[in-house]
């Protein structure tokens, strides 16, 4: 296990970065706005599950197939890009009308999926955790395989408790935007504009 000093240090480091303006959090954003507070809830865990598998493919030394596999690049980017695009698509086409009118809201389970499917097709993430927990690795502390999962595990824990601010805060943000269609309107074609551009910038990434 990493130190306590090597610990915080990490765990600082990790809120800061999932602070950052990124793919994520606008997508938490803007599901819990138009969604609701259970929506946004919803797909902050299946993030979070996503990075578990980022955790242990890290750990077991999967990651770095992704990361010489142009093929495998490329395939899981342009996964990720085409789901993209298909939320783009379906906040185009989403209904408006009075907030009292509206559908129920969307249930954990499609919610917590979407969160997953955003995660997991997204290769740059992978290649990030390559990159970025093996620089809190100390060899004197055992393990390198065992760190890294206690690494991700505070990784995990920063992005819970920054995503999961986010989600809290815009559903009401969103729930006061929605009282009018119009306005709900333009707040599903902006979400499906953000949609399309993350779904741009993730079919041109590069490793």
């Amino acid at each position: 296990m990493p130190s306590i000093d090597t610990f915080a240090a990490f765990f600082g480091v990790s809120v800061l970065l999932c602070l950052s303006p990124g793919p994520d959090n606008v997508f938490v954003l803007f599901q819990s706005a138009l969604n609701g507070r259970r929506a946004g809830l919803s797909v902050v865990l299946g993030l979070c599950s996503g990075l578990l598998v980022h955790t242990a493919a890290v750990a077991l030394g999967l990651a770095a197939l992704l990361a010489t596999s142009e093929v495998a690049f490329s395939v899981l980017k342009l996964v990720g890009a085409v789901y993209l695009a298909w939320l783009a698509w379906q906040a185009f086409r989403a209904p408006v009308g009075p907030v009292s009118g509206q559908a129920a809201p969307a249930g954990f389970w499609p919610m917590y999926r979407r969160g997953v499917v955003m995660n997991l097709s997204n290769p740059k993430v992978t290649i990030f955790f390559l990159a970025f927990l093996p620089q809190f690795v100390d060899p004197a502390r055992g393990a390198a395989g065992v760190q890294v999962l206690w690494l991700g595990a505070a990784f995990i824990a920063a992005t819970l408790l920054v995503f999961g601010a986010i989600a809290w805060f815009s559903a009401g943000f969103g729930r006061l935007l929605q009282r009018s269609p119009g306005v709900q309107r333009g707040l599903n074609w902006a979400a499906g504009t953000v949609f399309l551009g993350l779904a741009a910038r993730l079919a041109l990434a590069e490793r």
